[in-house]
């Protein structure tokens, strides 16, 4: 079955967008800052190897409202060449775009990934927005977290990892690389796809 991934690049006080997102700034005020790792021509072939993974891997999106309406025109097409599930309140027919379609969905994140994973052909499914990727760890359904962390402080913004409740979410580190703009480190969630957990921590890895 696809794997469920987050691949999100988040400030080191947490941020993974500025204030005030909006069609007129997309990433919020000064956001734009967490992806110059993505955009620097002179940039390391780390960088450069983890952007070319994470596009090879990409089956299928989800993706919700918000991001959609604020990312539509900069894309000018889908994010990416691959069916595109926008998770809204509101019901509208299919956008068919040059690389890729959106549907629009309004039974859930849980229909949404599953039809998501359906279209996806064994590859992974991404998640883009902070809500989407909360509501699927909320729910067990988010299998791993790709994680940019760039060397800033954003002192405001949309956080990542907010409204999560109080529950212990185990993670598993299973990469780190460095480059010079930013830090690549990937995670399992250890706790994927409604596993009741045992109340028994995960094995910490070194570092």
């Amino acid at each position: 079955m696809s794997k469920v991934v987050l691949n999100v690049t988040m400030s080191l006080d947490g941020f993974m967008a500025g204030p005030d997102i909006s069609a007129e700034h997309p990433m919020g005020r000064g956001g734009l800052r967490l992806h110059e790792w993505i955009f620097d021509t002179s940039g390391s072939e780390v960088d450069a190897a983890i952007t070319r993974e994470v596009s090879d891997s990409t089956g299928a999106v989800v993706l919700g409202r918000r991001t959609f309406d604020v990312g539509v025109e900069v894309w000018e097409d889908t994010p990416f060449p691959v069916p595109c599930f926008v998770l809204t309140h509101n019901a509208r027919s299919q956008m068919v775009m040059k690389s890729g379609t959106f549907t629009f969905i309004t039974a859930g994140v849980e229909s949404a990934l599953q039809q998501a994973q359906t279209a996806a052909g064994g590859k992974d499914v991404t998640l883009m927005g902070a809500d989407i990727a909360q509501q699927a760890l909320r729910a067990r359904l988010l299998d791993e977290i790709n994680l940019q962390i760039a060397p800033v402080l954003m002192g405001d913004g949309r956080r990542l990892f907010d409204h999560l409740g109080k529950e212990h979410i185990e993670l598993e580190r299973s990469r780190i690389l460095a480059s010079p703009h930013v830090t690549h480190m990937r995670f399992r969630v250890t706790h994927a796809r409604n596993t009741p957990s045992s109340g028994v921590p995960a094995p910490a890895l070194d570092g």
